[in-house]
Parts: C-alpha cells; structure tokens; sequence
C-alpha cells in the first residue's frame, strides 16, 4: 500500500550539524520500519491475515536554513574549498564532509534548504527522476516569479542561461537514497549573501557563476512565500498529500 501522505515540517534557521542528526534519525527510523514491514510480508503464510494497511512507511518535507557552512559530498574534493581553518574562523563558518551525492557547496542564511525524506516506495522507485521532479518544483517555482530557468546538461541543479557564457545556478541539489528512502536534497538561493560562494568552487564548476532570488529580481524575496509556493509544486509533482 502506497503511502502519499507528507508531513511538512520547519525547522528555522538550525545548525548544520543538528539538523543532520535529525535526518539521519528520521531516514534510519524510517529505513528500520520498511525493513520490518517487508520481513513481516514475506513472513506472511497463506491462511494469514492479510497485511494491515497502517503498515506504511511515512514521508516527511522539511525546509530550514542553515549558519554560515560549506558541506562537502562524497564525489567531491576537499581543495575545492578555498579557506582553511582561520579563514573559516574569519568568515564565521563551519566545514562538514557529508554522505550526500555531489561536490562542495555552501548554505547560509537567506537560502531554502530543503530535506525531502521520502520513501520512493511511495512514489515512483527512479533516482534519477526523483531528481529531475525536484528541478522540475524549483523551475515551476521561479516561474512563477517571471524567471525563466532550466537544466544544464550533465549536471544537477537549476540554472539560468545553461546554453550560454551567462550561465549561473541558483539551485544546488545532493541526494543519498538507500532502500529508495531518501534524505539531503536541495538549495535554492533566496536572498543569499553570495559572496560565500567565491571562497569555493561551488559543485566542483570553477568557471560558472552563483546567483539568487534576490539578485535575479533585484529585491528582496519573501522566504516564507517561496516555501509555500515550492511546497505546492512538489506536492502536485509527487501527487503528495501535505500535512502541516
């Protein structure tokens, strides 16, 4: 039985590190309940009693944001952080090697971080696509404040101008998926302090510019309303039923 419905959850502006321990207690709950439950369907004999209903996996939608922090995934490597120890002292930030997918990028306050934990069960079992609906959401999103963005070929995320030199990414995605549960996710530069990103080569890309919300609309941008506004979009995506 698929389970569609998502809790939607927000934790603030919330430490990196916290909130990483969060995840991994929520995904490894969630990936210990999905292993009972099919230990018990395949425990199941002939005249049993069929499988109840309530044994579902549950889904959760999360929004924060973070302290100044640059993360580093697992395919990336370390010298595409431009700061040692002091420089990140001076900066007011902290450096984590995390279990995502991906290179290095920043959070910081301004930006929507987003950790869907979801069991792709629920959905649709295809990393790829999980990842191409969650560019779709932030296309959609943007588009609905008159900015025309897209995919860039070979690489994850959400850019303007993909197809030119004036290309510049606004949304950094990383995922980990085991047992088709998911967690890490995206990024989406709101109101972003952008000078952050020039002490890293963001996602390993040292020749491609980083923008926001702000800096594309030259304003400021209710974070708020674009958490709502990405919320429906991944909602109608995914055929999710949000509870808040």
């Amino acid at each position: 039985m698929k389970n569609k419905k998502v809790e939607l959850i927000d934790w603030g502006l919330i430490d990196y590190q916290q909130a990483w321990d969060k995840q991994e207690e929520i995904f490894n709950s969630t990936v210990k309940l999905k292993t009972e439950i099919r230990n018990r369907q395949v425990a199941v004999t002939p005249d049993a009693l069929p499988v109840e209903d309530n044994d579902i996996t549950p889904n959760y939608l999360i929004f924060c944001e973070h302290p100044h922090v640059y993360t580093l995934g697992k395919s990336g490597k370390a010298e595409h952080l431009l700061l040692d120890e002091q420089g990140l002292k001076e900066k007011n930030a902290v450096y984590y090697p995390v279990n995502r997918g991906g290179d290095i990028t920043y959070h910081g306050p301004g930006q929507i971080v987003s950790y869907p934990i979801l069991d792709l069960d629920n959905f649709f079992t295809d990393i790829h696509l999980y990842l191409r609906t969650l560019e779709e959401a932030i296309i959609l999103t943007l588009a609905d404040y008159g900015l025309q963005a897209g995919r860039y070929p070979g690489y994850t995320g959400v850019w303007f101008d993909a197809d030119n030199e004036k290309a510049r990414k606004i949304c950094a995605m990383g995922v980990r998926c085991s047992r088709w549960v998911t967690m890490h996710g995206l990024a989406l530069n709101v109101n972003t302090n952008l000078d952050y990103f020039k002490n890293v080569i963001p996602c390993g890309i040292d020749d491609k510019d980083v923008t926001s919300m702000e800096r594309e609309l030259g304003r400021k941008v209710d974070i708020n309303e674009v958490k709502k506004i990405l919320t429906h979009h991944i909602s109608v995506l995914f055929d999710m039923e949000i509870l808040i």
